[in-house]
């Protein structure tokens, strides 16, 4: 269940900063268009969150620092539910940016804010998932050894 639940992260938050790491300006737009952050640290947020999505991503995925990145994950997730609750709660009209793009909403376009949070707080549960259960057989910190457990392989074999 843990390898499920870190790869569902892991993946979507792969997926979430590869298309926001080339259109870092968008990404910058869209964290300001939740006027939660002073300019200057939504600015720094904006290029250095695909970035961070990604590393995260990829150490979920292969099960490097398991315990680490799903906690790092799992704050992103809540931190992303928070700012989506902030600009439904101030009655703003904006595309989360979660996917890439951001900003004002167009006329007629209506926001998905509660989806969004449902996805966001599913994605959250599973970092928290894999943060307080071990890594499973299919990670990296399993293979290394960092976990403490072993998994029996054939009869008599373990790693």
């Amino acid at each position: 269940m843990t390898t499920v639940a870190r790869l569902i992260l892991g993946v979507t938050l792969i997926v979430a900063g590869g298309l926001k790491i080339g259109s870092p300006a968008e990404s910058v737009v869209a964290v300001k268009a939740y006027q939660l952050l002073p300019d200057s640290v939504a600015t720094m947020v904006g290029y250095g969150l695909p970035i961070l999505e990604i590393v995260v991503g990829v150490l979920l995925v292969i099960g490097l620092l398991t315990r680490v990145a799903a906690v790092v994950g799992a704050l992103l997730m809540f931190a992303f539910v928070f700012g989506i609750a902030w600009a439904w709660a101030h009655g703003l009209r904006i595309d989360c940016g979660c996917f890439g793009g951001g900003g004002q909403l167009p006329g007629g376009q209506e926001p998905q804010y509660l989806l969004e949070i449902l996805r966001d707080f599913g994605l959250m549960l599973c970092g928290l998932w894999a943060a307080r259960f071990p890594s499973g057989r299919f990670a990296l910190d399993s293979a290394l050894g960092l976990t403490g457990r072993t998994y029996q392989v054939e009869e008599g074999e373990s790693y």
